[in-house]
């Protein structure tokens, strides 16, 4: 398929040396990227560079050279990060293999039984202290604004919600070095 163009003048000696050899650029670009498709994303990312390149390059020679070279680039950037994604990815199927940890019933039962019990250790703790950390844990409210709201200093509000940790921790049965979920 033959490509045209509107034959106009560009303003930038640049701009027009890109369009006058675009073909020429895919050309090169699709032999580095291995796809035509890519090789014109390259291309039109060259393009987009060129509209702020300085305009300082005297000679076609030079601005060639200039435009080639950064097709260049673009290309090979596009090939390793192409290459550097395939590594890390797989097909979508084998995503669909694989396991979910925690969905069998029996995980579902032992973590519904064991928000049970937290649930029912909060209501063990004095209102004040499941207020700071159900405020600081569920709803995100920062310990300086709670403490405000409570009228105590931070640092007690700091406590109440290590307490109320601690207390969660040994009604559920987890040992304390569990580490917390921030």
């Amino acid at each position: 398929m033959q490509e045209h163009f509107f034959r106009s003048r560009c303003a930038s000696p640049l701009v027009q040396a890109f369009v006058d050899n675009r073909l020429t650029l895919i050309r090169i670009a699709t032999r580095i990227t291995g796809c035509r498709s890519r090789a014109e994303d390259v291309v039109q990312d060259a393009f987009f560079r060129l509209q702020s390149a300085p305009e300082t390059i005297s000679s076609l020679k030079a601005q060639l050279s200039y435009i080639f070279q950064i097709v260049r680039n673009l290309a090979i950037d596009h090939y390793r990060k192409q290459a550097s994604e395939q590594r890390f990815s797989s097909p979508e199927e084998e995503g669909l293999n694989v396991a979910i940890h925690g969905s069998s019933p029996e995980a579902l039962h032992i973590n519904q039984a064991m928000l049970e019990q937290v649930a029912d250790a909060l209501t063990e703790l004095p209102g004040r202290t499941r207020y700071a950390f159900e405020m600081y844990r569920l709803h995100g409210v920062p310990q300086k604004e709670i403490a405000k709201e409570l009228g105590v200093s931070p640092t007690l509000v700091n406590f109440m919600i290590r307490d109320a940790l601690v207390h969660c921790r040994k009604a559920s049965g987890l040992p304390r070095n569990v580490p917390e979920a921030n």
